[in-house]
């Protein structure tokens, strides 16, 4: 969500915007969970990824242009596989590849790891991902060989196997972006033993900085705690819309905040959330009452909604300082001492910035 209003904010700015999303389809956790329920690991990611893409929708998100998958996206990991091991950055071990950090000049940079720490002794990480928000100080893996009983693998240049999950982001990004990206967005997790891996590899066979920005969002939790199915607290869109919010509260709920800060849903912070939503709609909607021809409009009124809104947008897109500053605008005025074209210019400046954060009209 916190993407969907950086692309948008980025546009109303007067920005031309490209974006793309991964969908790592093909990564363990996919794969053990499509053979615990017995169905074909690409009839499973596909029918989560229609399901994602229906919500985006329902949520009001702008989809991205370039949507590709890890699974179509094999030849192309084979081939930047090839250029780390000829370079020597990557090498074979018992049939598998592996990524060696210290062979990339500035490893950990994005995370600020520090590589002093790094053993002397050589250490390999073969699964795709490890529990827990810490480091794996080791050279990581970029190809699983096939092993006996597995079920997904392809028949490539370099043998049969898989791409491991560090080299599907870099194998889905080069076929669309050759210069650097402007901005690269993921999780706070990806932080760790990730994005630095995705770094690398690129910057490894590129001869230019893989993104000028890097921007990570806080996670959501329920009640303090991490969204876990173990422990039975995850929230699905679904959910609280048979409990009767709508889907603008839902939405206003998640981006009424700062990416970088931590959300927490609990019942109370969403019926406090749909009734600011409420309450700010009413305000708009007594505004709208007075406006009789939006055809002529007082054009600095509409330009103190869009400065009041930038002004928190523009801080590192904090949504909530720009929400609130135009709640506390409109609630501070005197509707009765409005004329009309007043209230025709706050209408069309509430409309253009409506079309960032879509839960107004």
């Amino acid at each position: 969500m916190f993407e969907d209003i950086l692309v948008r904010h980025l546009e109303y700015s007067g920005y031309k915007v490209t974006r793309g999303m991964n969908f790592t389809d093909i990564e363990e956790k996919a794969i053990d969970e499509a053979n615990k329920r017995k169905v074909d690991v690409k009839r499973l990611t596909q029918e989560n990824i229609a399901e994602f893409i229906k919500e985006m929708h329902l949520l009001t998100m702008k989809v991205p242009e370039y949507l590709p998958k890890a699974s179509e996206s094999v030849g192309e990991a084979v081939q930047i596989i090839k250029q780390l091991v000829t370079a020597g950055i990557a090498y074979w071990h018992k049939g598998n590849v592996y990524f060696d950090p210290l062979k990339f000049p500035g490893f950990g940079k994005l995370f600020g790891l520090d590589m002093k720490k790094w053993p002397g002794q050589k250490r390999r990480f073969h699964k795709d991902t490890y529990p827990g928000i810490q480091w794996n100080l080791g050279d990581f893996i970029l190809w699983h060989g096939e092993k006996k009983g597995e079920s997904v693998s392809w028949d490539t240049e370099i043998g049969r196997g898989r791409p491991a999950w560090n080299i599907q982001d870099p194998a889905m990004i080069r076929p669309y972006f050759h210069e650097p990206l402007a901005i690269y967005c993921g999780g706070i997790d990806n932080l760790y033993r990730h994005h630095d891996y995705t770094l690398s590899i690129l910057e490894s066979i590129t001869n230019y900085p893989l993104a000028e920005f890097w921007l990570h969002c806080q996670h959501l939790f329920v009640k303090g705690e991490k969204m876990s199915k173990s422990k039975g607290n995850v929230y699905y869109i679904d959910t609280l819309l048979n409990q009767g919010y709508s889907a603008a509260e839902i939405r206003f709920f998640l981006i009424y905040g700062h990416y970088r800060t931590r959300l927490n849903y609990s019942r109370s912070a969403m019926i406090k959330a749909a009734a600011k939503l409420k309450s700010l709609k009413n305000i708009v909607s007594q505004i709208h009452k007075i406006n009789i021809n939006e055809s002529c409009y007082d054009a600095n009124m509409a330009q103190k909604v869009k400065g009041t809104f930038c002004r928190g947008m523009d801080s590192d897109l904090n949504v909530k300082e720009a929400l609130d500053g135009i709640y506390n605008m409109l609630s501070g005025l005197d509707l009765s001492r409005l004329n009309a074209n007043e209230a025709s210019g706050i209408m069309a400046g509430l409309r253009e910035i409506d079309g960032v954060v879509k839960i107004i009209f």
